[in-house]
C-alpha cells in the first residue's frame, strides 16, 4: 500500500508553519513599530479648536501667564480650559467685533460651554497629576514644548509610556525653579557642573525621588 503523503510533504508542512509564524510575527512588529512613529503619534499636528487661539499672540505679545487660562494646574490632576467668561475678561472689551470671536460670543449668549478639543488624551487605566508635577519643578515646556511659538498647538511629546518613565528614572536634568515653571526661554546654566549642581539642589530642595512602581501611574 503506498503512503499517503509523499515525503515532500513534511517539507511543506514545516515550510508553512515558519511562514505562517514569520507573517505573523512581522506583523505584529510591524504594527508595534508603526504606533511608536511621530504619524501614528500625531505629533506635529495642529489640533483645531472651535476658536483660533493664537498662543504666540497672547504669550509673547500680551504676557499672558500660562495659569491665567489653565488656572488649575498647581492645584489638580487637570490643568484647567479657559471658560466662556475668562475669555472675555478680556475681550469684552478688546477686539469684542472680530468675526473670530464669534464661536465665543455665540456661547455666552446660548449659554452652551466651548467645546475645546483635547490636545492629549491619556488611557483611563494611567492616572496623570498636573499639580504635582508643577509641584516637584516640572516646566510646561518640558511636555507641552514652546507653546510660545505655536499659532495652533501640536503635541510635541508622545507621552507613551518609556517617555515617561524616562523622565521618572532621572528627572534631575527635567527641573527648573519655581519661579520658571512657566517660562518658555528658561534654559539650565550652560556648564555642565553647574547645570549638575542646580539640578542636585532641585532635587533636595523638591524632595523628587525616582518614581518607577507601577502604583506611581496606575491605580
Amino acid at each position: 500500500m503506498s503512503a499517503l503523503f509523499k515525503p515532500s510533504a513534511n517539507f511543506i508542512a514545516r515550510f508553512s508553519l515558519v511562514a505562517v509564524a514569520s507573517v505573523l510575527g512581522g506583523g505584529l512588529l510591524g504594527l508595534w513599530g508603526y504606533f511608536r512613529t511621530p504619524y501614528a503619534q500625531g505629533l506635529q499636528e495642529e489640533i483645531v479648536q472651535p476658536v483660533l487661539f493664537d498662543h504666540r499672540h497672547h504669550v509673547v505679545d500680551d504676557l499672558i501667564d500660562c495659569r491665567y487660562c489653565h488656572f488649575n494646574v498647581e492645584r489638580g490632576a487637570s490643568a484647567g480650559v479657559p471658560s466662556t467668561e475668562m475669555c472675555l475678561n478680556c475681550h469684552s472689551q478688546i477686539w469684542n467685533k472680530s468675526p473670530k470671536l464669534e464661536p465665543v460670543r455665540r456661547s455666552y449668549f446660548t449659554g452652551a460651554p466651548i467645546e475645546w478639543n483635547r490636545v492629549h488624551q491619556l488611557p483611563d487605566f494611567t492616572y496623570f497629576n498636573h499639580s504635582i508635577h508643577v509641584g516637584k519643578g516640572i516646566g510646561c515646556a518640558t511636555c507641552h514644548g514652546r507653546v510660545d511659538e505655536m499659532a495652533a498647538i501640536t503635541k510635541v511629546a508622545s507621552l507613551q509610556m518609556s517617555w515617561c518613565l524616562a523622565c521618572h528614572r532621572n528627572p534631575a536634568p527635567n527641573l527648573r525653579p519655581k519661579d520658571q515653571i512657566t517660562s518658555m526661554t528658561w534654559q539650565p546654566p550652560a556648564d555642565p557642573a553647574a547645570a549638575q549642581l542646580l539640578a542636585s539642589d532641585l532635587m533636595k530642595s523638591y524632595d523628587v525621588n525616582s518614581r518607577v512602581s507601577c502604583t506611581t501611574c496606575h491605580r
